[in-house]
């Protein structure tokens, strides 16, 4: 199992980012939350990360933080919760968030994250509840890490759809919150949160 990588960070399109080590080149799939965590290219960066092995791909997941590790691990034992829905709660909040939806049984909250329905946020509340008492939630939030990319709106509206929204809700949430000057960091966290 490969359990953290450090090398430099070459290539970065939100989920996916690519990770050079030793001439060697790593696809990992990140949450929004690492992502802002994430440095500029071709600089050196070190990442936790979770092999998960399926039939037909062996794909890597990487994090800033344990928590957040643990957090996707516990995650992937929720019946009915896969990488890419896992990925995408991680995502769409903060753990800290996560973690007091999921004590206050607000499934309500749950179910606006993109492919979380009534069902699958039942069963996050019911299975998720003791587990979190052994993920360490008191690690640092994400901040954002402004880039030069050359079309922030597509670039937002892009991950979102990654993220599992449908293009036009991904172009509508993006559009509703840009402001001149924004990178697309901002325009994710805010359409994100305007989602919730």
């Amino acid at each position: 199992m490969i359990s953290r990588l450090h090398g430099f960070l070459i290539e970065k399109q939100a989920p996916l980012v690519v990770i050079d080590v030793n001439g060697v080149g790593y696809e990992i799939f990140v949450p929004m939350s690492t992502f802002y965590q994430l440095p500029d290219l071709n600089t050196k960066v070190n990442l936790l990360t979770l092999m998960v092995v399926r039939e037909d791909a062996i794909t890597l997941y990487g994090f800033h933080s344990e928590a957040e590790r643990q957090l996707f691990r516990d995650l992937l034992r929720v019946n009915g919760v896969g990488p890419k829905l896992a990925l995408s709660i991680l995502s769409a909040m903060e753990l800290a968030t996560f973690a007091q939806a999921i004590r206050n049984n607000d499934t309500a909250r749950l179910i606006r994250i993109p492919g979380v329905g009534k069902k699958t946020a039942e069963r996050l509340v019911l299975e998720m509840r003791d587990r979190l008492d052994k993920i360490p939630l008191d690690s640092p939030t994400a901040t954002t890490v402004p880039r030069e990319i050359i079309s922030p709106v597509d670039d937002a509206v892009s991950v979102l759809i990654a993220l599992g929204y449908k293009p036009q809700e991904a172009s509508r949430l993006v559009y509703s919150v840009k402001q001149d000057g924004m990178t697309s960091e901002e325009l994710i966290r805010r359409a994100l949160q305007a989602a919730l």
